[in-house]
Parts: structure tokens; C-alpha cells; sequence
């Protein structure tokens, strides 16, 4: 893939400081954390290590990675280790693909209250599917599914949802038999929207009760309880948007799926188009016309609000697992499924994602072999006399 004309980390480090002036009364310090590892990752501030091909004895210096997972650089790694291990875990089925949003009346109350309501949002969403598929009116069966949290957009504004990617069918309440879906149909959407939003509402509520919800700003006046249930009730007359989409192409489609939604942050390098100091040129798709591909610009301090919108809460677990695939008993409740499917015929190979190219040499092409690992002190010292690489070397 060709090198992005301009990268968030760029934004960073030419605007990061004036907006840190700017937004002060708002930032908290994971959102500078995040700021400053993106303007520091693959820079000789975090250090880096010699790398040297074994084939012709050329070297070159790499810069150590910051590893947050915010980063649009540093999740390629954390991806593909990621979905190595889900490899093992596809099983012989066809998948399925819903997601669940919430409603954007809900977005302030969530950007306050992030943990709670991504929390909420995530097991209310999972319970809604565990509840309708194990209906003996619908599916009947115990399924096992894992779920991702997004919080963003096509044009970085708050917009959370989850991803859930299913099997077709799940095991039978007695465990004697896999219980296959229909080709392409797994549980009626509409029931799905209803018990969602009730799911929801009731989770709030109970969160309100316990003194767990944040009010501030705007919101202050929502500390009410007859005011916070006011709130609550055109929510519940409303429409709540649940989508399926139709079912992956086999196991191949649904890991290479997986390798491009798990990992992701709210905007990838590849997507910027022009930053000229002032403001940024981005590319979107406007889902509500067609997946139209459109282009946006902003501010710089802008655009780092909304990308900042999307800081997780320290420790929050994006990617998660239920049903069947929950806790420690998922290795032997897939040993189950894969002996029930066997039982009913289904025995189809789990497919592979492409393995990712090592860093290869730019003389011969031959993957580079880390021969050294240098401080940051090492690292400039090295930038700054490169004729004592070359005499290493």
C-alpha cells in the first residue's frame, strides 16, 4: 500500500500543542496519553532496533512502535496475532453479521458515561440475541458469537454500535445436536429491534437507580428521576436501527473480515488526503446516500475533537465473546459444536487469512532479521552520525 500523503500523527505534532491550549478545560489525560504516543510513535523519541539481511549484509534502522491502541499505525501486529488464534475457532458454518446502534439521542450521555454505556451496550445487544435465538419460535439453540465495539462514523463524529459476527445455527438445549439457521435468515430483525431497546432502557434505568450515571453541562438537569425518565420515553416509541447483513462468503470472507474490523480506530492514515497546518481534507462514505464517497474538511482542532471522541476508558474490552464462545469453557464447547456438526455432515476446512510480508530488504528482498536493539540516546545518535552505522556495519 503507497504511503499516505499525510498521517494523524502529523496533525499531532504540528497543531497538538495549540490545541492542548484550546481544549483544556475538556481534556483528560488519556486523551493526552494518546496524543502524545501518536506524535511520538515510530519516532527515535521511543527508540528502534538494527535490522540486517541475512542475504547481502544491508542494514537499516526501525523506529519502536507506541503500541496504543488508538494508534492507526500499531494495530497491524495486535491484528493478525488476533486472528491467527480466531482461525482455529471458525467453525464449518455459515456466518452471519448484525449490528446494533444506538439511537444519537443517547451520544451525549454516552461520551459522559463511556464504561457504563459501552458496557450496556455491549451485553444488552449480546443478551438480545442469546434470548431471541434460544426461542424455540425462532432458532431454539444456544448460539456463540463475538462482538465489537465501534464508536465512529464515516466522518469521526460519535456513533456507537457493535458488530456481532454469528454462526449459522448453535447447539441444541440438550447438547445432542447441532441446530443449523436457515441459509440466509438466522432471527427476525424486527424482534430483535424490540427486545434491544427494552434491553436498553431497563439497563439505564438501573443504572440511574444505582447512581452510576454521570450528569454534567447540558445533561445536569437529567439528574432528576423524573426528568431522566422523561428522557427515556420518546426513546422507547422510536424505531431502533438493528441491521443483518447478509451471511459471509465462507470461512476465508469472514477471517479477512475480521482482520479489517477488529483492530480498526476511528480514522486510518489512508484516508487523509491534504493537511495544509490549518485544516484537514479526509475521505467518507455517506451511508445515508448510497454509500456515496465524498470528501470533508475541518480544522485541525476539530478533527482532534472527534478523533478524541473515541478514546476507550483504560482497560475497556472492545472486542468480546458470548454465548457459547464466553469464559474458559469456549476450547471445550467448540470441541462440542465441531463433534455435532461432524455428526450432521458439515465438515468444511476453516479458511486463513493471508499471512502478512515481513519487512524485506529493500536491496534483495529478503526478510531482515533484528540483529540490535537501540535506546532512543542510541537512535539519535545514529540519525545524527551515520557515518558510525555505516562503520558498524
Amino acid at each position: 500500500m503507497n504511503q499516505p500523503p499525510v498521517e494523524v500523527a502529523d496533525i499531532v505534532r504540528s497543531r497538538g500543542a495549540r490545541f492542548f491550549e484550546n481544549s483544556g478545560r475538556w481534556l483528560h489525560w488519556s486523551h493526552v496519553k494518546v496524543l502524545n504516543a501518536i506524535a511520538r510513535c515510530r519516532t527515535a523519541a521511543l527508540g528502534g532496533h538494527r535490522d540486517q539481511c541475512p542475504q547481502c549484509g544491508h542494514q537499516a534502522i526501525s523506529y519502536n512502535s507506541c503500541r496504543n491502541r488508538h494508534c492507526p499505525k500499531c494495530q497491524t501486529a495486535a491484528r493478525n496475532r488476533w486472528v491467527a488464534k480466531r482461525q482455529a475457532e471458525v467453525l464449518p458454518v455459515g456466518y452471519f453479521h448484525v449490528v446494533f446502534t444506538l439511537p444519537h439521542e443517547l451520544s451525549a450521555l454516552a461520551l459522559q458515561n463511556k464504561k457504563e454505556i459501552y458496557r450496556l451496550l455491549l451485553q444488552a445487544s449480546a443478551d438480545t440475541l442469546l434470548e431471541v435465538a434460544a426461542n424455540p419460535d425462532h432458532l431454539g439453540a444456544t448460539i456463540g458469537f463475538l462482538s465489537i465495539l465501534h464508536t465512529w462514523g464515516q466522518n469521526l463524529l460519535h456513533h456507537p454500535h457493535v458488530h456481532c459476527v454469528i454462526p449459522g445455527g448453535g447447539i441444541s438445549p440438550d447438547r445432542t445436536r447441532w441446530i443449523h439457521s436457515r441459509p440466509n435468515f438466522l432471527v427476525p430483525v424486527p424482534v430483535l429491534k424490540k427486545l434491544f431497546r427494552a434491553k436498553v432502557r431497563d439497563g439505564l434505568k438501573r443504572l440511574f437507580r444505582a447512581g452510576k450515571l454521570v450528569f454534567a453541562g447540558q445533561l445536569a438537569a437529567l439528574s432528576d428521576r423524573k426528568a431522566f425518565f422523561r428522557f427515556l420515553e420518546p426513546l422507547c416509541e422510536k424505531e431502533w436501527v438493528v441491521y443483518a447483513k447478509a451471511p459471509f462468503r465462507g470461512p476465508d470472507h469472514l477471517l479477512q473480515y475480521l482482520a479489517r474490523y477488529t483492530h480498526r480506530v476511528a480514522i486510518s492514515n489512508h484516508r487523509l488526503i491534504a493537511f495544509d497546518g490549518e485544516s484537514v481534507t479526509f475521505r467518507w462514505k455517506d451511508y445515508a446516500h448510497g454509500n456515496k464517497k465524498r470528501k470533508m474538511t475541518v480544522s485541525a482542532d476539530e478533527f482532534l475533537r472527534r478523533f478524541l471522541l473515541h478514546t476507550l476508558p483504560r482497560g475497556f474490552v472492545r472486542i468480546r465473546f458470548f454465548g457459547f464462545l464466553a469464559g474458559p469453557r469456549r476450547s471445550q464447547m467448540l470441541q462440542l459444536a465441531r463433534r455435532l456438526l461432524h455428526a450432521s455432515g458439515e465438515c468444511e476446512v476453516p479458511g486463513s487469512v493471508p499471512k502478512q510480508a515481513s519487512y524485506l530488504c529493500p536491496v534483495c528482498a529478503t526478510p531482515m532479521v533484528l540483529v540490535e536493539r537501540l535506546t532512543a540516546a542510541q537512535v539519535r545518535r545514529l540519525v545524527a552520525h551515520p557515518d558510525a552505522f555505516n562503520d558498524s556495519s
